[in-house]
């Protein structure tokens, strides 16, 4: 089996991405900070996304990361130094990635073992297929950074899982363990770890045997019938509350508990 491979660094940081047999593989490769993206990351991931479509021999996208983890979501670390305003900016250009990997005109399954947190589940969620490993954990714990979900973050989960189960999500900033996951319908495939590899293989394998019309076809009126709010930038909420974020990433980059305002 050839396979063409192609590494982008930032310093310890890769987004690797190959090609083999029709499938196109896009490895986050940061393991020492759990895979979590930094903001030049986030602007490759997006890049090598759409360099997928230049080779008509790729039928079907496969997203994971290295190792343990599938990813942490944006490196927090890197808002400790910014303003408000940066910050934001930051969260709106890491959507437009996901969105990006979201509307891709091929399937895109998603590979998750280990944690999938905060955007790394938001970036789970824009695949078309989650499949799990028995150790994978999902989760968003954003209230512990005072992170306010914008609506298509939160439309996302609702398309899923519903309404009371992405409260859930948010209230508690619990990581659902493998097994609760795939009941809540936020994984597709349940697998033992040593065949996670194996079995997402041979998944993209039985896809991309498929009609291409078809595929693009089904993806087109999947989002068509999803998208029952055309326009969810208006009026929607920013990413990133101008009291509790800067305590809630302070806090985080100290290793102590947040203490919020809690006069809202």
């Amino acid at each position: 089996m050839q396979v063409r491979t192609m590494r982008l660094d930032e310093e310890e940081a890769k987004i690797i991405y190959q090609e083999t047999a029709g499938l196109a593989i896009i490895t986050i490769d940061r393991p020492q900070a759990k895979n979590a993206l930094t903001a030049n990351m986030w602007d490759q991931l997006a890049k090598i996304a759409l360099k997928t479509l230049d080779n008509p021999k790729n039928k079907v996208l496969l997203l994971r990361g290295s190792g343990e983890n599938f990813t942490a979501g944006s490196d927090i670390k890197e808002f400790n130094s910014i303003s408000l305003e940066k910050a934001e900016e930051a969260f709106v250009h890491m959507e437009r990635t996901i969105s990006t990997i979201e509307n891709l005109p091929l399937p895109v399954i998603g590979i998750i073992n280990g944690p999938a947190m905060g955007a790394g589940l938001e970036l789970a969620m824009a695949c078309d297929i989650r499949i799990g490993s028995d150790k994978a954990k999902m989760g968003i714990p954003v209230g512990k950074l005072g992170i306010t979900i914008n609506n298509k973050f939160a439309k996302r989960l609702v398309d899923l899982v519903g309404p009371s189960a992405t409260k859930d999500f948010v209230f508690t900033g619990r990581m659902y363990k493998a097994e609760e996951a795939f009941k809540a319908g936020m994984l597709n495939y349940l697998v033992a770890e040593k065949d996670l590899t194996r079995f997402s293989i041979r998944m993209g394998k039985l896809v991309a045997g498929m009609s291409p019309a078809s595929l693009l076809a089904v993806k087109r009126s999947v989002k068509e019938c999803v998208d029952s709010t055309p326009s969810l930038w208006q009026g929607s909420t920013p990413f990133v509350d101008p009291q509790d974020f800067p305590e809630g990433v302070r806090a985080f980059v100290e290793k102590r508990p947040p203490q919020f305002n809690r006069q809202k």
